[in-house]
């Protein structure tokens, strides 16, 4: 039978407009990383216009280079390109996003987790098919670190502004002295921002990672607070201890193999009336809800990073990055805890108070 199709041509021009636009993306994720490495964007930080001979002295480069990478950023619209003087600018807006790491907008380390991300394509190849997870301890060591800096900047922000004050007694205690678990912790960037924020409390960092645990470990005694801060290899379901006034998954909890079993545990090393917090990428329940430009940024990463690393784990439970509020309430209330209500919401997360009955 023939099947008879007929084209659009100003869809199908469009569409090819929309790929150029993604393949031209895809390869300057890669130069992003490049310029954030060799201080290019700082060194346009001022906003001035520069020249690629005055950028690639300023920055100990080479000028050849220096030009067609300002090219591309100009073409990206990352900088500004001024014909009359041939000169390239960095705007003070754009400076805040791509060259300041104490800014709160932020995203250079978002480019440094997303290229080390995509590192595992090959592995993935053969996993879609077998259905074999990637654990987090597989892949590219710039993964790690870009979602310590990435994660570091969201949680300076509203941690201790906002998050911990949302949640039911939660700041009184720790002012008191109280004892807090930081589940999958990875490099400490959470952990160690609570102990500088509450001199009186303890906390106990727990990853399965042992590379991680290292350099949070390095951390904690550079911030000046191993004194009250400590770092454990254990898993979700497995680190010790008891009595905690507060255990936290920080951007964790959908990582997990199995995550009922990680709020199961949760509940029984709570010290009574203590709290469990999640702090999760912002997601709506259903897939429509999700379908928009940070939505697509989460998926990427669910598919590369998130749900093979939950395949990895017994359980396999693969909620995924764009787990949504209904899903992670249903395996908290699962594994014992009652009461489970939104605390807190910014554009990129949701905070989640899980109570015990």
């Amino acid at each position: 039978m023939t099947i008879t199709t007929t084209i659009d041509e100003r869809k199908l021009e469009e569409f090819v407009g929309h790929v150029a636009t993604e393949l031209g993306a895809a390869l300057n994720a890669a130069l992003v990383t490049l310029g954030d490495e060799l201080g290019l964007y700082r060194a346009m930080a001022d906003g001035q216009p520069v020249t690629p001979a005055d950028l690639a002295t300023r920055t100990g480069t080479q000028e050849r280079y220096v030009r067609e990478w300002l090219n591309v950023q100009a073409a990206s619209g990352f900088v500004l390109y001024d014909a009359a003087i041939e000169a390239y600018v960095l705007p003070p807006e754009h400076a805040l996003v791509l060259a300041d790491d104490t800014s709160p907008v932020s995203m250079i380390a978002d480019f440094e987790g997303a290229n080390a991300a995509v590192a595992v394509r090959e592995q993935l190849v053969e996993r879609f098919v077998s259905g074999e997870g990637v654990g987090w301890h597989e892949h590219h060591h710039g993964l790690w670190h870009g979602t310590e800096r990435s994660f570091g900047i969201n949680y300076r922000t509203h941690l201790v502004a906002e998050w911990l004050p949302a949640l039911h007694g939660v700041v009184a205690r720790l002012q008191a002295g109280g004892l807090v678990a930081d589940v999958g912790c990875g490099h400490g960037a959470s952990t160690i921002l609570m102990a500088q924020a509450f001199p009186a409390s303890r906390f106990v960092g727990f990853d399965y990672h042992e590379a991680s645990i290292a350099t949070a470990r390095e951390r904690a005694a550079e911030a000046g607070v191993a004194d009250r801060v400590s770092f454990e290899v254990a898993g979700a379901a497995e680190y010790g201890g008891d009595g905690y006034d507060l255990v936290a998954f920080f951007d964790s909890f959908h990582d997990l193999g199995d995550p009922v079993g990680a709020a199961r545990h949760a509940a029984q090393v709570l010290a009574p009336d203590g709290t469990c917090v999640l702090v999760e990428p912002y997601a709506g329940d259903r897939v429509e809800d999700n379908l928009n430009p940070l939505g697509r940024v989460y998926y990427g990463f669910s598919t590369l990073v998130c749900t093979p690393g939950s395949l990895s784990q017994p359980g396999r439970a693969a909620l995924g990055t764009q787990a949504g509020e209904a899903r992670l309430r249903e395996a908290l209330q699962a594994g014992g805890f009652g009461t489970v209500r939104r605390a807190a919401e910014t554009p990129l997360n949701l905070v989640l108070e899980a109570r015990l009955p």
